[in-house]
């Protein structure tokens, strides 16, 4: 366990005293395709590791369909709503295919960042340049698939 955390791009860099916390409140998660990871209002106590496979990040729509928001995989990272308040999932998460990660107890880690303010920083650091990035994508997302054209101001 502690070989998969250190390698997965979201550790590089991080102090190895930081990575055994960390590795305190891990565990291996399979998911099968189609299963649903955490759906939009429940509550958020954990994040993942993507190890292998592919995870799709949706948005409920009134009509019960889902909007695709971005597919992940290997190396990505999953989940950030453990680390905000009132912890509770933003979107739906669905594996794509059968997918690996190494689940992290949320809860339990938001107690550790209290008691560590090099663990929070980290975290935090972390999971904020993952949201920038997920809002970059959506927004790209966004402009290529809008159906209004945009307004003139010529």
């Amino acid at each position: 366990m502690e070989d998969l955390i250190a390698n997965h791009p979201f550790m590089k860099g991080l102090e190895p005293r930081l990575k055994t916390m960390l590795t305190e409140s891990a565990m291996e998660k399979d998911f099968a395709a189609g299963e649903v990871i955490f759906r939009e209002g429940d509550v958020a106590n954990r994040f993942y590791l993507i190890l292998s496979g592919k995870v799709a990040i949706e948005a409920p729509t009134p009509e019960k369909a889902s909007l695709l928001i971005q597919t992940i995989g290997a190396g990505d990272v999953l989940g950030w709503s453990w680390l905000f308040a009132p912890y509770y999932w933003n979107f739906d998460a669905r594996a794509v295919e059968p997918t690996r990660a190494i689940f992290f107890y949320g809860t339990r880690l938001r107690e550790r960042c209290d008691e560590d303010a090099d663990l929070g920083y980290e975290l935090m650091r972390r999971f904020t340049q993952i949201m920038i990035q997920r809002l970059q994508f959506a927004r790209s997302h966004l402009l290529e698939n809008r159906a209004v054209p945009p307004i003139r101001t010529d």
